[in-house]
């Protein structure tokens, strides 16, 4: 009984991972329109920035300046001022970092397999730059099913004109 318990597990999580790379639009190669040193990017970003868009890192949850932002506009890449989201598809996920359903269009995020402390998510990356911005979950409520979970370090915003 153990064994098949054992095996239905991996199983699923083959199926499921499998499911989720096939759903993968633009998956990351590694060639990006802008290419910077790393002391060149350190120089440009400050710490904290530098820390999540070029170490992976994470801020930590309903502390980013766009969280809880909903004006009018285009959330871009504040390393390379990519533009990677509209306000049209942010929305409140209460999980306590900005939330999206789509990126602006296809081609302005890349996705790459991530399996860093022992799970296994979609990381997105700028197109431009290979900035890191968070990760992509399936569990959107919106006609997407994605939620693009965002770390305001890695983004910034310009208000829309009227």
């Amino acid at each position: 009984m153990k064994n098949f318990i054992l095996l239905s597990a991996l199983l699923f999580l083959t199926v499921s991972c499998d499911a989720q790379n096939k759903t993968e639009m633009n998956k990351d190669n590694g060639n990006y329109e802008v290419t910077k040193t790393e002391q060149e990017w350190q120089n440009q970003l400050s710490p904290e920035e530098y820390y999540v868009l070029r170490q992976k890192g994470t801020e930590r949850p309903f502390t980013g300046e766009y969280n809880m932002h909903f004006e009018e506009g285009t959330y871009n890449c504040r390393a390379c001022d990519a533009p990677l989201f509209t306000s049209d598809s942010k929305f409140d996920s209460h999980c306590g970092w900005p939330s999206f359903d789509a990126g602006i269009e296809n081609g302005a995020i890349v996705e790459k397999l991530d399996k860093t402390h022992g799970m296994i998510r979609t990381e997105i990356l700028c197109a431009k730059c290979g900035g890191h911005l968070g990760h992509v979950f399936n569990d959107g409520p919106t006609a997407t099913g994605l939620r693009y979970c965002v770390n305001s370090l890695s983004i910034s915003f310009d208000e829309e004109k009227k």
